[in-house]
């Protein structure tokens, strides 16, 4: 899970450094309060957008805010074949990514480079698919972010996105928010030390596009075919689509 920061600064420069400070700083336990604080359930959301990624049989894919480098590896994984390209602003996020990719032997099929979303340092068509978990929110240009993964895919190339939505019925709401506001912001902060990264997720959770909002903002990026499908009762939710 990667959270947004909600009170950043309006100047792109300044926002995409505290992005990146506020990361360096949870990088420590940023897996273990990942899994805790999500009950595991984090693990069988990215393994149902590698199994969609995968449908196309890509040869090179393009990992956003690839953080330490969970979802690249369990890509890795579940496919012996393709080539990963994880990319982040967060230099102590790719040290442990790069740590754990080295005791998994994977460093021959997974590259890190550290970047952000909206300035991606690849040509034109590099990638046949593309991916991001819980990533898009960090974007400092969401709309720029999109845009940069479609002009780094090869025509047909597919964008997946898996992004926490707000839950519509009740009693699952009523327990999302009092969960959200109330207990994850004291265990994240006890255990990463880390006042704020955890606090503003529930404010960046309900202000950021999501379902229809977020096709919208993919089709505005150029991309067609797109489309979702809920996970765990509308908490989270997985995004697809395609570049022309």
């Amino acid at each position: 899970m990667k959270y947004f920061l909600c009170n950043l600064s309006n100047n792109k420069n300044i926002k995409a450094q505290q992005v990146e400070s506020m990361f360096d700083g949870i990088a420590h336990r940023y897996d273990f309060l990942n899994h805790t604080l999500s009950f595991g359930v984090d693990k069988i959301w990215r393994k149902r957008l590698i199994n969609g990624l995968l449908k196309k049989n890509p040869a090179t894919v393009l990992d956003i805010a690839t953080g330490t480098g969970d979802l690249a590896i369990a890509l890795a994984k579940k496919d012996k074949i393709v080539k990963i390209t994880g990319a982040d602003v967060s230099e102590k996020m790719l040290a442990v990514a790069k740590e754990k990719i080295a005791k998994k032997k994977l460093s021959e099929r997974i590259e890190l480079t550290k970047t952000s979303s909206e300035e991606l340092p690849f040509p034109d068509s590099s990638f046949n698919a593309a991916m991001v978990a819980f990533g898009v929110r960090n974007f400092y240009n969401p709309q720029l972010g999109l845009s940069q993964i479609c002009r780094v895919l090869k025509p047909k190339g597919t964008i997946h996105v898996l992004e926490f939505t707000m839950p519509k019925s009740w009693p699952v709401k009523n327990i999302y928010r009092f969960y959200f506001h109330r207990i994850l912001p004291l265990i994240g902060k006890k255990v990463s030390g880390h006042s704020d990264a955890y606090t503003y997720l529930p404010e960046s959770v309900e202000a950021f596009a999501e379902r229809e909002d977020f096709i919208e903002l993919l089709k505005k990026s150029g991309f067609t075919n797109a489309r979702y499908t809920l996970q765990s009762f509308g908490i989270a939710a997985i995004y697809t689509a395609e570049k022309d």
